[in-house]
């Protein structure tokens, strides 16, 4: 039974059958004035999924695409105008068609990859996440041919690309965590004796208003701020990091400059709640040299979750991309959470904040576990939630 509060369900697609969505969104508004939303879907068989809503009463499927290997997903994607850029991370490491894409979507019935970024090698698994909002640089959460990693589990890093060519990207500069690459002279860094996800990179964030600062999310590693004032050689700021005492996973950075405050997500990876507390962090960023957690965003109830299918904790948040389909805000947080859906909080106080609206949408199948994954916020507030599992594409307002 659907959970709501202080929301409306305005439409749902299902994808055609095919839900499995990952971290990628972004809503894209066409010449001819449509409105298509375009997903990435986090494994095979499906590579991109195009839902026009421009009708929000009335979803339609636009387009849908095939992952050119069943090893692959793509997980994650970014747009500028009519370029898309697509992640792909394969199963296991030194499988074929890892890297990025670099697609033309002129055409969005009909997108066509105009370039691509290899990052295929022994020990590579691809691009797990990408993010490019402006400018010529993207950047990537990837292995590469030439980063061999002294555990598997720290094989992706921070890769800066060039994409001011985009049928030529190049990579442009780089940077990871001291001692997770074989040849380091730094020890590798302590494993987490019960949950160990290594320290890898997630994502790594950089925004208009400050185009010299990476925000990273770096796993089991915490939190970084990079200074990334020469592109080809980023700089550490400083680190914090909570894992242990608590599970790690670091999964997502949102920096607020207005409010010098800075959100970040944990990825909870395990069913029943067996790895919480996988949380929202609220941190005090006034001396960027020295973060301060301040607060954690509420949990729901527990016992109400723990006894559900599927995970339960944190995961993404929508992230206030630049771009004229996105919303902003820095007192409202839109998250997943897997079983437990989509809250939203007001950090209007970051020392006490508060959940105003959540939505749990009913099981999609018996013995399917609601999953929600990622949400999508557009510049009239509109909500665009999907579900890791098969539960597809929910289009929602806030009522508040």
């Amino acid at each position: 039974m659907q959970e709501i509060k202080n929301m409306r369900l305005i439409s749902h697609h299902d994808l055609n059958g095919f839900g499995n969505i990952g971290e990628g969104i972004h809503l894209h508004q066409t010449n001819d004035g449509r409105r298509i939303l375009y997903m990435a879907h986090e494994s095979a068989p499906k590579d991109i999924t195009g839902i026009d809503v421009s009708d929000l009463r009335n979803p339609k499927m636009l387009v849908q695409t095939d992952l050119m290997y069943p090893h692959l997903r793509s997980n994650s994607l970014s747009i500028i105008d009519d370029i898309m850029l697509v992640a792909y991370q394969s199963l296991e490491p030194g499988q074929a068609g890892t890297g990025m894409g670099i697609f033309d979507i002129g055409n969005p019935e009909e997108p066509k990859r105009i370039g691509f970024l290899d990052t295929t090698g022994p020990y590579s698994r691809g691009c797990h996440c990408l993010w490019w909002v402006d400018g010529p640089y993207a950047h990537l959460s990837t292995g590469s041919a030439d980063f061999q990693p002294r555990d598997q589990k720290d094989d992706q890093f921070y890769m800066i690309v060039d994409v001011e060519n985009p049928e030529r990207p190049v990579e442009a500069g780089r940077w990871w965590v001291p001692g997770t690459r074989e040849g380091d002279d730094e020890p590798m860094p302590k494993r987490h004796p019960q949950f160990d996800s290594g320290h890898r990179l997630h994502n790594a964030n950089v925004y208009p208003e400050r185009p010299n600062r990476s925000y990273a999310a770096y796993m089991d590693s915490g939190v970084t701020i990079l200074d990334i004032t020469d592109i080809s050689r980023p700089g550490l700021i400083s680190h914090i990091n909570y894992a242990p005492p608590f599970p790690g996973f670091t999964h997502t950075v949102l920096p607020l400059f207005n409010r010098d405050l800075m959100v970040v997500t944990q990825e909870s990876v395990r069913d029943g709640g067996e790895d919480y507390p996988k949380l929202i962090w609220l941190m005090d960023i006034r001396e960027e040299t020295n973060p301060v957690i301040i607060s954690t965003l509420p949990m729901p109830e527990t016992k109400d979750f723990f006894g559900r299918p599927g995970r339960f904790g944190a995961h993404n948040i929508y992230e206030n991309q630049p771009g004229p389909t996105c919303f902003f805000s820095d007192t409202l947080i839109f998250g997943t959470f897997f079983n437990a859906g989509l809250r939203v909080f007001d950090i209007s106080n970051p020392f006490q904040p508060s959940e105003v609206a959540y939505f749990i949408p009913e099981a999609p199948k018996p013995n399917v576990p609601v999953g929600i994954n990622d949400v999508y916020v557009d510049e009239n507030g509109i909500l665009y939630v999907v579900d890791r599992n098969e539960g597809g594409l929910y289009i929602l307002e806030l009522t508040l």
